[in-house]
């Protein structure tokens, strides 16, 4: 198990631009797929963006496509999620995971999670 912590997030108003990060511990980081993951009130969990070992591939939501960037720096243990264009219908809870394997969009397939971090998109 890896320990995750997301920091980043805050009130923007639409246009604008924010960078999460997930900072992760322990020396196994780089053994991890990374994903980020958002969950709006009164909906489910759903995947945005996710990252392989290397950062040499990446996959993400139609929704962010685009406009969202996932990368990751092994050296410092951190994945980050540069989100620009935003919407009010980004406005969510962010969490980060981690995965044993690349490729997954299931949140069920993420067995690391952090708190979540919140952003508030105003119009």
């Amino acid at each position: 198990q890896v320990q995750l912590v997301e920091s980043g997030g805050g009130l923007v108003q639409a246009g604008g631009s924010l960078r999460l990060s997930c900072a992760a511990s322990g020396r196994t980081f780089s053994s991890y797929a990374m994903g980020w993951f958002r969950q709006a009130p009164g909906k489910e969990r759903e995947f945005v963006a996710t990252i392989s070992r290397s950062a040499g591939s990446t996959m993400y939501a139609d929704s962010v496509k685009g406009r969202f960037t996932i990368s990751r720096d092994n050296a410092k243990n951190t994945v980050y999620l540069q989100m620009n264009s935003l919407t009010p219908e980004d406005t969510a809870v962010y969490y980060c995971a981690a995965a044993s394997f690349y490729g997954s969009v299931r949140p069920g397939n993420f067995g690391s999670w952090g708190q979540g971090t919140q952003v508030t998109v105003s119009s």
